[in-house]
Order: structure tokens, then sequence, then C-alpha cells
């Protein structure tokens, strides 16, 4: 059965440690470096995260086309 998800709340997905390792090096940068999501966040808690994951954020925009967004979980 799919998931039905509110059209305004972006696609997120909790990356695997492997591809964490390869985002953290595209990017020159450390998990401390990351913008935050709270771990009270509605989205956090649905996806089960835990601290320290990080969550790809992807969103859609009729102008801009697909943005991808990195955040860890603190």
């Amino acid at each position: 059965m799919e998931e039905k998800r509110h059209f305004l709340v972006p696609k997120h997905t909790i990356l695997p440690p492997e591809k964490e390792n390869e985002i953290l090096k595209k990017f020159h940068t450390t998990k401390d470096d990351l913008a935050t999501i709270l771990y009270s966040d509605p989205m956090v808690k649905k996806l089960k995260a835990k601290i320290g994951d990080i969550i790809e954020i992807e969103r859609e925009s009729p102008i801009a086309g697909k943005s991808i967004y990195y955040r860890v979980v603190r």
C-alpha cells in the first residue's frame, strides 16, 4: 500500500552510512557543518531517524525544478 503524504511536505529519506560518506566527501564537509533538523520534527519521528542521521530532503519547484538538501538530526 502506497503511503499518502501532503503535497506541501517534501520527500524525506534517511541516508544509508555509505551514501553519507559519499555526500560528505562530495561537498568537503562534516556532519557538524550541515544544517540541523530537530529530533522532534514530525518527519524525523515518522522516519524513525536517530540523532546523527543525515536526512535527504527533495523539494520540487516549478521554477527551480528539483532541489536536494541535507540535514543532520540533532
